[in-house]
């Protein structure tokens, strides 16, 4: 156990001073592969607008999503009214399971929103 214990102590020393060697370089590369992207000049006031540019934008898109959304919901409907007697088991299971799924993310987004707990006191 103890010899087990030093070779992983020596493994993790080894790979602690290959990221302390590499760090910087594998820095400038991947600022320089993506120079494309970054904002001059670089300060948390081009940060702030460029946070208050994305947070409208994406508000700004939601009537477009909501519509995208309505078709696709009218779209099911009229495949449901249409081939009713053509519907198999094994697509209402995988609708049932989609449906499920979306589900359980919304219970631990609730879960999570309200800090890990369950019942949303905190002990």
């Amino acid at each position: 156990m103890a010899s087990q214990l030093n070779q992983l102590r020596a493994k993790a020393m080894e790979v602690s001073s290959f990221v302390v060697k590499n760090s910087g370089t594998y820095y400038k590369q991947l600022l320089e592969k993506n120079k494309k992207y970054i904002q001059e000049p670089p300060t948390v006031e081009t940060c702030r607008l460029l946070s208050k540019q994305l947070f409208y934008t994406r508000l700004a898109s939601i009537p477009g999503r909501k519509e995208s959304l309505r078709k696709e919901v009218d779209h099911v409907k009229q495949m449901l009214s249409k081939h009713r007697q053509e519907l198999k088991v094994e697509d209402v299971g995988i609708a049932a399971l989609l449906g499920l799924e979306c589900f359980a993310w919304f219970c631990a987004g609730e879960i999570i929103g309200r800090g890990f707990t369950i019942t949303g006191y905190h002990v």
